[in-house]
């Protein structure tokens, strides 16, 4: 980029630390943060249960997981993209 161009998006451009970003991104939208943290703990749960699965087959344990995990995200992004919805569109005071 030139000097004499201006940024297209010029709260993107300034420079920022890595913790500044995700805490303006929480706020922007509070429940993907949540998603990945769920997906974490299904992650770490599955690994703690592989250990106890019993006769259950190793390539079904990790279906079952992988479908827990993304069923726990999409879910969370889903609730995220209706809060969104919700605070443009009915929160807002009629003008």
């Amino acid at each position: 980029m030139s000097p004499s161009q201006e940024p297209v998006f010029p709260e993107y451009e300034t420079e920022s630390s890595q913790t500044s970003k995700l805490i303006r991104k929480f706020k922007e939208t509070p429940l993907v943060p949540i998603g990945m943290g769920g997906f974490a703990a299904v992650v770490a749960y599955g690994l703690y249960r592989l250990k106890h699965r019993g006769d259950m087959k190793m390539s079904l344990h990790l279906i079952h997981m992988r479908v827990a995990a993304q069923g726990f995200v999409v879910g969370a992004l889903t609730c995220g993209v209706l809060y969104s919805i919700f605070r443009d569109h009915m929160g807002k005071p009629k003008e």
